[in-house]
């Protein structure tokens, strides 16, 4: 019985540890936890969010100085979420 309970501790431990993380509902200690994320750029993500909440990723993209797509992807990819979306890079627009 013991085992079981263990084991179902862990397994549930493990699940919070992958939970999707909102950039527009994260503690300054919750961003910061992110890896890539560090003081100055939660810093940042926190002073532009009280402004108002991010709409999207792009919205996310184009008000926090240094985040681009490259990271939003990694961002993502650590759980990180905007208003429960994952990132999904804008469509490459057709050249004339």
């Amino acid at each position: 019985m013991l085992k079981k309970f263990i084991t179902l501790v862990s397994l549930l431990s493990a699940t919070l540890c992958f939970a999707a993380l909102d950039i527009n509902k994260a503690t300054e200690a919750e961003l910061d936890s992110i890896k890539g994320i560090g003081p100055g750029t939660s810093s940042k993500i926190l002073d532009e969010r009280k402004k108002s909440p991010f709409k999207d990723w792009q919205d996310f993209i184009g008000r926090v100085k240094g985040i681009g797509p490259v990271k939003a992807k990694k961002f993502s990819s650590e759980g990180v979420t905007v208003n429960g979306a994952d990132f999904k890079p804008a469509a490459a627009t057709p050249k004339k």
